[in-house]
């Protein structure tokens, strides 16, 4: 089994810098709320173009959350 990825910890912990809640990143990157949650659980795999828009909000470099 391939080693768990960091990207979902990675952003729960930008988010909780930044002092948003999910539902205001998921609102803002016109996103459901619970999709936004399964991602920051590592249980679904964002599009290079969500997690851009996700970057954007959280005003943070993608080599920042990704984690390779």
């Amino acid at each position: 089994m391939p080693p768990k990825s960091k990207v979902g910890k990675n952003l729960k912990e930008t988010r909780l810098k930044r002092g948003m809640t999910q539902a205001e990143v998921a609102k803002a990157t016109d996103l459901h709320t619970n999709f936004y949650a399964r991602v920051e659980r590592d249980e679904e795999t964002p599009s290079m173009k969500t997690l851009k828009a996700i970057c954007k909000v959280l005003k943070v470099r993608s080599s920042d959350i990704l984690d390779f």
